[in-house]
């Protein structure tokens, strides 16, 4: 840009000089704002209205001023030209207003960036919580029906009952190690079952009968801890005690597609006035929601005078 001078000629050195006082003035302005309103929190919390206003009303001007104090420093201007000052004027109001704006458009952007940050990790935080909510809602309806158990064999065979609370012990051990997981292997939730089914084996001795089949390579899937074993408690007990001559469970983990699928099964029929309020399978379907996405599922069926518990969510969870 060429600055003209009133007898039409201009100087190098003096137009060079000038550019680099404009540049110079600018840079402090802009540098002297951005701290000015930082310091006075303007801003901070959304589109302040007074930015703007400062930008056109003072930091504007204050350019202007500049140009003209160039002008005349440097180009040796004479007398004050009213038109090309309100030409300066409004270029500075004009530039510092963008400038302005520019700011606050970046400033928006990144609030916004960080408020949806903040806002995944209270999601993933309160997930986390809900999950351990209902998590600390299955132990203790476990162990009660677990030394329930235990009381009932105490008085007629003290080694199975001994041998029942040694069952008891390793799974409280497990279920203190997965409280802090959200999910753990299929092969330590199995060890777990083996357990319990172990402990209600010696109640009901040939009442219950087990089949447990997992398909190779399906071991290591992870679940929320509990989930089969709350399955598994389920069928023993409307399966197994409702039933003069117990019952077999059938626990079958297999790949469907790109699903995990996991059938816990029991003869008997499903009870709809059976007194159960199903807080426990309402339960595992929100752990498993929670811990392997909406399209995983836990579905309850009755069929050929079997029930079934099916438990679906995709390998890639």
């Amino acid at each position: 840009m060429l600055i003209i001078l009133g007898n039409g000629r201009y100087t190098d050195s003096g137009t060079l000089a000038s550019v680099a006082w404009v540049c110079a003035s600018g840079w402090l302005l802009t540098s002297a704002w951005h701290r000015f309103f930082k310091a006075r929190r303007w801003n901070r919390h959304g589109n302040d209205w007074r930015l703007p206003a400062m930008a056109l009303l003072v930091i504007g001007p204050l350019q202007a001023v500049s140009w003209e104090i160039s002008a005349r420093l440097f180009l040796k201007q004479r007398g004050v030209m009213v038109d090309q000052f309100a030409s300066e004027l409004a270029l500075g109001c004009t530039l510092m207003l963008v400038w302005t704006i520019c700011y606050m458009l970046a400033a928006a952007l990144r609030r916004a960036s960080r408020l949806e940050a903040e806002a995944l990790r209270l999601e993933i935080l309160a997930k986390d919580a809900e999950l351990r909510a209902l998590q600390s809602q299955v132990n203790p309806h476990f162990f009660f029906n677990s030394l329930n158990s235990v009381r009932a064999l105490m008085y007629e065979d003290v080694d199975n009952a001994a041998n029942m609370v040694d069952q008891l012990a390793s799974l409280m051990r497990y279920t203190l190690m997965s409280t802090f997981n959200g999910c753990v292997p299929l092969q330590q939730e199995m060890d777990a079952v083996r357990a319990y089914l172990a402990i209600e084996q010696i109640r009901f001795e040939e009442r219950l009968r087990m089949h447990i089949e997992i398909e190779p390579g399906m071991a290591q899937v992870t679940i929320p801890p509990m989930t089969v074993q709350n399955l598994v408690e389920n069928a023993v007990k409307y399966g197994v005690e409702r039933r003069t001559d117990g019952s077999e469970i059938r626990i079958v983990v297999r790949q469907s597609a790109s699903d995990a699928l996991i059938e816990v099964a029991n003869q008997g029929a499903l009870l709809v006035n059976s007194g159960s309020t199903r807080i426990g399978i309402g339960n595992a379907r929100k752990r498993l929601a929670l811990a392997k996405g909406e399209q995983s599922s836990l579905d309850l069926s009755e069929q050929d005078g079997w029930v079934r518990a099916t438990l679906r969510f995709p390998l890639a969870a």
